[in-house]
Order: C-alpha cells, then sequence, then structure tokens
C-alpha cells in the first residue's frame, strides 16, 4: 500500500523544491562557470576579480584586426593574465594575416612560425576572424575566404598541434540587411558605427551565403578539424539552420557570445522550439559573452557591467521568469533548463571542447 505514495511524495518535494531538477537565482555564484569568449586587452585585472566573485573561468581570444602591433599586444595583455591568475583564465591565439606571398610556401611557413610562437605560451585553440572573406583580398582583388585551399597547411599545422579552430567566419545575417530591418538593436548600432562591415552597404562583397558555404566546405575539406563558431557561427537568426550544420559536422560546437539576444528573439516567438534546441545540443554550446576590457578605466563600471550581464544570461537560461531585454520590443520566458544542461553550457563543454586543464 505504501507504494502508491511514492509518485505523490516526489510530486512534492519537487514542488517544494527537494531534488529540483532545476536551478535558481540563489544557485549563480555556488556554480563553476566559463565564459568562453572575453577579450581582455588590459593589464588591470578588474575583469578577472569580478570572474573571481562570480566563480567564472575565462578564455580570452586574440583577434587579428588587420594590424601586427594589435595582435602582438594582445598575446602579451593575454599571457600575462594567465600569469597573474593562473588556472582562471586561458587564452587563443592568433596570427597576423600578411597578404605578402599569399599563396607561396613562404607565405604558410611565416604563418606556421608566428603560430608556433603565439601558441607556446599554453594557448588552448587558435582564433580565425571575419577579415577572411570580408576584408583580405589576394593580388588581383578577389577576396580570400576560409576554405581557399591555400590555407590548407595553416589548418593541418593546427590540426598536428591537437588544438580546435574558433572562427568568427561571417557576420548575422542582419549584416545583409537594411539597418530598419535588423532585428536586434545591437546589431543595428553596430553596423551603423562600422559602414564597412555593413554588407548591404557592399553588395560586391562576398554574400552572407558565401560566407556560410566557405565555412562550411572548410569543415568538409577537413572532417578531423575540431571548430568553434562564434557567435552562434554566424546562424544566430535561426536555430534549425544551426542545428542542420551541428548533425552535419560532428567536430562542430559554438559558442554563444553576442548572440544571446538572437536566441531571445526567437524564444519570444516560439520558447519550446529554442528549448528543445538547447537540450537536445546541450554538448555543442558554450557559454559565452564577448564581453571585453579595453584598458579605458572606471574599474567599478566595468565590474559592474560583467557582472550584470553574466546575472541576466544565468537567469535566461536557469529559470522560467518573464524577462525583457534592451534589444527588441516585447518579453519572453527564461529557458529553465535541466541542471544537467546548464553545466554542460556553462563548464562542462568549454572544459571538453578546449581541453581545459582544470584543478
Amino acid at each position: 500500500m505504501k507504494t502508491k505514495f511514492i509518485p505523490f511524495i516526489l510530486a512534492l518535494m519537487t514542488f517544494t523544491g527537494c531534488h529540483s531538477r532545476f536551478f535558481t537565482d540563489k544557485d549563480f555564484q555556488t556554480i563553476l562557470k566559463i565564459d568562453s569568449h572575453v577579450h581582455l586587452n588590459s593589464q588591470n585585472g578588474f575583469f578577472e576579480e569580478q570572474a573571481g566573485k562570480d566563480n567564472f573561468l575565462l578564455i580570452t581570444l586574440n583577434v587579428d584586426h588587420s594590424d601586427s602591433l594589435s595582435v602582438m599586444k594582445q598575446l602579451d595583455n593575454a599571457l600575462l593574465s594567465v600569469k597573474k591568475f593562473p588556472g582562471r583564465v586561458f587564452y587563443g591565439a592568433t596570427f597576423y594575416f600578411d597578404t605578402t606571398g599569399w599563396g607561396t610556401n613562404m607565405w604558410s611557413q611565416n604563418v606556421i612560425k608566428h603560430l608556433s610562437s603565439n601558441i607556446s605560451g599554453g594557448a588552448v585553440t587558435v582564433k580565425l576572424w571575419k577579415n577572411i572573406g570580408m576584408t583580405e583580398r589576394d593580388r588581383n582583388g578577389k577576396f580570400i575566404m576560409i576554405d581557399d585551399e591555400k590555407m590548407k597547411p595553416v589548418i593541418d599545422y593546427i590540426i598536428s598541434r591537437n588544438l580546435p579552430v574558433t572562427g568568427h567566419l561571417g557576420e548575422p545575417r542582419n549584416c545583409w540587411q537594411p539597418l530598419s530591418a535588423m532585428t536586434v538593436r545591437g546589431d543595428s548600432s553596430y553596423f551603423a558605427e562600422n559602414p564597412q562591415y555593413h554588407m548591404f552597404l557592399h553588395p560586391d562583397f562576398p554574400s552572407y551565403e558565401d560566407q556560410i558555404n566557405a565555412r562550411d566546405h572548410l569543415l568538409e575539406l577537413h572532417p578531423d578539424l575540431k571548430f568553434i563558431g562564434c557567435h552562434l557561427g554566424s546562424l544566430e537568426w535561426n536555430v534549425d539552420e544551426l542545428a542542420k550544420r551541428l548533425d552535419k559536422f560532428p567536430n562542430m560546437a559554438v559558442d554563444m557570445a553576442a548572440r544571446i539576444c538572437h536566441l531571445q528573439y526567437q524564444s519570444a516567438r516560439d520558447r519550446k522550439k529554442v528549448r528543445d534546441f538547447c537540450i537536445k545540443y546541450q554538448d555543442r554550446l558554450l557559454y559565452g559573452t564577448d564581453l571585453s576590457d579595453n584598458d579605458a578605466g572606471g574599474g567599478e563600471a566595468l565590474m559592474k557591467w560583467v557582472h550584470s550581464t553574466w546575472i541576466r544570461d544565468w537567469k535566461y537560461f536557469a529559470t522560467g521568469d518573464r524577462m525583457r531585454s534592451d534589444q527588441f520590443r516585447g518579453t519572453f520566458e527564461g529557458l529553465q533548463l535541466p541542471k544537467e544542461v546548464v553545466r554542460k553550457i556553462y563548464s562542462e563543454n568549454a572544459v571538453k571542447w578546449y581541453s581545459l586543464n582544470i584543478k
């Protein structure tokens, strides 16, 4: 007779919070988390200090902004942060894409030599940026795409070092829309301030489809390459389209940096679809923000900004609270993902995909 009461007791325990399948706001600081996409372009340590308070580890990614001095300075900052905060900060290397000698053995050998030096400090990945596909051109004025066969020696070298590629290739689909048609304010403001990257204004440049197809072709050419696509793999606008790539490319994962608002935008229209996507692909999603410290001063303000961003994102993934975003009109509910899914998105996947040595 007692067994009849077991389902009722289990349901009561869940209702009252015992053995809950979900985290709450109160769990935020107790759970180890990893922000897998930040930019620590400073030596002041404010960002890292806030990470310690909020139980975060950080992966700072260096980026080739077509400036060799910037690449060197980013590496110096990253290595200093790794040294000052051992076990809390990890870094991703990059290389300056100098087109001198492009396509020759000299070019690839120079890049590999540079990469070897950059990763020697313990890099956990190599970052490739959107300048490949959007700004770099060969001597004939043709855009250099990421799947160009002349990139093969460099990609093969990265694979030989057992490092993943973290790729920001292409841009959000909004980039090819007029400002008034963009779905989130972050995109419209960014492209208004950076018209050189607003492809709607440059119809003679490679299309959105060209960028995605080149990235996909790269993965077809290198099936053994471990690839983490930045910013939801530039497929932020539709979880169904992203799911197709994750199904096709088992060695591909994505971070969410600066694109969580796009998930929220979709949640406002179909929460179940987004939630089901996160649960189905729970092993392929990495939490990240794209927040940066550019040494602009104001440590207290920076720490407050970082903390508030992390809190807001935690609320979206961990709770079912009704929320608003400053990125678009309307409200949406948090996804309230199960604990095991939250743990994977917030730490376990980054450890796995970046082979982090967490003590």
